[in-house]
């Protein structure tokens, strides 16, 4: 509750405050230097907090040494103790709070099959695969059934296909567990998957909080818009009838758009259209229409990319793309169309 921090003259974070619901995995995103890590590490106890409070299950603990929270933490690069087996290292945090060996055998056991590590107890931890790794430091931090999980980048140090595959088991195990999660991540779609919340920073501020759907679908700023995917933007002036909303461009027709929640009426916007809501072709056309001609197309496997100069700017267009789609040349012309409701009107940033 409005904890914040600085560094002589420069705010890390600025007065800030968000609820985490029991059991609900909580994803705070922003590039670096927004603060989020931070925000983390003052949740932890690794960093002593300016003002504000930290309520866990009712109680401060702002004041409360960072072995005294009862929180599991899963460091971006593990910090996995080479010298121990895989054993040894899931049981150290029991052995630090005097659990009885018997009981401390038990839960190892118990967690150890949880994530699938029990035919690697007796290994180094260099022996491991990075996915393996990241299997133990999450037992390790979840061994002694903490109120509350942190995790600092976790799939960081992984290749696209692994980090993937962790993303779902991570969540997965979350939701089986039901443990209190908050991460940190700056990847986009990690975030997408695996939150039931997303925490948006920039600067060291909240931008928004909400579900992953209504975070992407109703950025409330030019920021989260761009930063949380990809995203049209075409710049001009906020109208309304009291019903409607749409933006005024010098002259061209106005675009409709859904209910913005923080525009003022008379006043500079965004207009904003995610690129997989833009179609294309008369068969398609939908109740906004813009011509446009085709100036570039990228193929990515599963979608095309395309860049469609019109008189309100560029726009780019991605679908799924099979291969017995018919495809749009460089230089034509094409109608693209798209639903004004999919559309957003954010806040001009000066």
């Amino acid at each position: 509750m409005g904890i914040s921090k600085s560094y002589g003259g420069y705010s890390a974070v600025c007065p800030t405050t968000f609820d985490v619901e029991p059991g609900s995995f909580v994803t705070m995103l922003g590039p670096s230097g927004s603060g989020k890590t931070t925000i983390l590490k003052m949740i932890a106890g690794f960093e002593p907090i300016d003002s504000g409070a930290i309520m866990i299950a009712g109680e401060d603990v702002a004041r409360v040494p960072a072995y005294k929270r009862d929180i599991g933490f899963v460091f971006q690069q593990y910090a996995l103790f080479p010298h121990l087996s895989v054993r040894e290292n899931i049981s150290y945090p029991l052995r630090m709070r005097g659990v009885a060996s018997s009981e401390a055998s038990d839960r190892v056991s118990e967690t150890a099959s949880l994530m699938g590590l029990h035919a690697f107890l007796d290994r180094k931890p260099s022996m491991l695969s990075g996915g393996q790794q990241q299997r133990v430091a999450l037992a390790r931090a979840i061994v002694f059934r903490p109120r509350l999980l942190l995790m600092d980048e976790p799939m960081a140090a992984l290749d696209k296909r692994l980090r993937e595959e962790m993303q779902v088991e991570i969540r997965n195990l979350q939701r089986r567990l039901q443990i209190t999660t908050i991460a940190v991540t700056h990847d986009q779609t990690e975030a997408l998957v695996m939150s039931d919340t997303i925490i948006v920073l920039s600067g060291g501020r909240i931008e928004q909080i909400g579900a992953p759907d209504d975070v992407y679908h109703s950025p409330r700023s030019l920021f989260v818009a761009r930063f949380l995917g990809e995203s049209n933007v075409i710049s001009g002036t906020a109208r309304t009838d009291g019903h409607s909303w749409w933006i005024e461009c010098v002259n061209l027709p106005p675009l409709r758009a859904q209910n913005p929640v923080s525009v003022t009426p008379i006043a500079k916007a965004h207009y904003v259209i995610r690129p997989e809501c833009v179609t294309w072709g008369p068969e398609t056309r939908l109740d906004t229409v813009v011509e446009g001609c085709v100036t570039d197309l990228l193929f990515a496997g599963d979608v095309l990319r395309m860049m469609v100069r019109t008189s309100y700017g560029e726009i780019i267009v991605k679908r799924l793309h099979r291969r017995s789609d018919a495809t749009p040349e460089v230089g034509e012309k094409i109608s693209l169309s798209w639903r004004s409701a999919d559309a957003v009107l954010v806040p001009h940033s000066d």
